[in-house]
C-alpha cells in the first residue's frame, strides 16, 4: 500500500483503518477482551498512543512477528500467560479487513457455539477459475489460461476464524516447527487434524491489500456514515 505508516493505521474516511475493527469488537456483547499484536519497532508510535486513549479497554502488545502465524502465535501466548483460560474461544482478525461489523461476528460466534468446533467466515467463489500455463508467462509476455478450475466447493477465507485458546496457540506452533504453509488459523487447525466450519461472511468484509481495495472500501464507508 505504501505510506509513512502501516495501512492498518493510515487514515481511512476520517480515522485509522484498524478503528473500524476495534470499534465492532466492542459493540459485539459476547466479546470479553481484545488483544492487538503490533509490530515491537510500532509500539511507541503516536498513533498507537492515541488509539490507546481512544480505546482504553483494549491490550496493545509488541507480539507482531516476521509473519502472520508468528504475531497470532505471540498473541495467543501472552494472553495463555496472562490467565486467560485456555479453553476459552478466541476470534482472530485481520486489521485491514474493516468492513466486519458486530452482526457477522456474533454469526460466526452463534453458529460455533452451537456446534461446538471451531470455524470461520467464508465466501463461495462464485468467479470462474483459470489455472495458467505457468510456462507461458516467459520474457514478459501474458499469462495464458490452461484450464478452467470447477469453484464448486471452494470458499474464499475471511476473519474473523475461532477456535479454542490452547488448540490454536498449539497448532499454530507446530505448523511453525514444520515450516509448513499456514497461512490463516484454520490452515493451522487443518494441519492438527481439524475440519473448520465455514461460516457464510459478508462481501463487505474483503481484505484492503491493494491501492484499489482502499479506493472501494472508501466509497463503501463514505455511503455508510454519511
Amino acid at each position: 500500500m505504501g505510506g509513512a505508516l502501516p495501512k492498518q493505521f493510515q487514515d481511512l474516511v476520517g480515522k485509522p483503518m484498524l478503528s473500524y475493527a476495534l470499534e465492532a469488537f466492542i459493540n459485539t456483547p459476547e466479546i470479553a477482551s481484545i488483544w492487538v499484536g503490533v509490530s515491537p519497532g510500532f509500539i511507541d508510535n503516536p498513533m498507537l498512543s492515541a488509539l490507546s486513549h481512544q480505546f482504553p479497554s483494549i491490550r496493545f502488545l509488541p507480539a507482531g512477528g516476521p509473519t502472520r502465524q508468528e504475531t497470532v502465535r505471540n498473541t495467543l501466548a501472552a494472553m495463555i500467560q496472562a490467565g486467560i483460560p485456555e479453553d476459552d474461544w478466541v476470534l482472530v482478525h485481520d486489521a485491514a479487513r474493516p468492513g466486519v461489523s458486530p452482526r457477522l461476528i456474533q454469526k460466526l460466534i452463534n453458529a460455533i457455539i452451537l456446534s461446538g468446533d471451531g470455524g470461520l467466515l467464508a465466501m463461495p467463489l462464485a468467479d470462474t477459475l483459470k489455472m495458467a500455463d505457468a510456462s507461458s508467462a516467459i520474457a514478459g509476455n501474458p499469462n495464458r489460461a490452461l484450464k478452467t478450475v470447477s469453484r464448486e466447493h471452494l470458499w474464499q477465507a475471511q476473519t474473523p476464524q475461532m477456535f479454542r485458546l490452547r488448540d490454536l496457540h498449539d497448532a499454530i506452533e507446530e505448523g511453525i516447527r514444520l515450516e509448513a504453509d499456514i497461512t490463516d488459523e484454520a490452515s493451522a487447525m487443518e494441519l492438527a487434524g481439524a475440519s473448520p466450519l465455514l461460516i457464510e461472511g459478508a462481501t463487505l468484509n474483503f481484505k484492503v491489500t491493494h491501492p484499489a481495495d482502499w479506493d472501494l472500501m472508501e466509497t463503501i464507508l463514505q455511503a455508510t456514515y454519511k
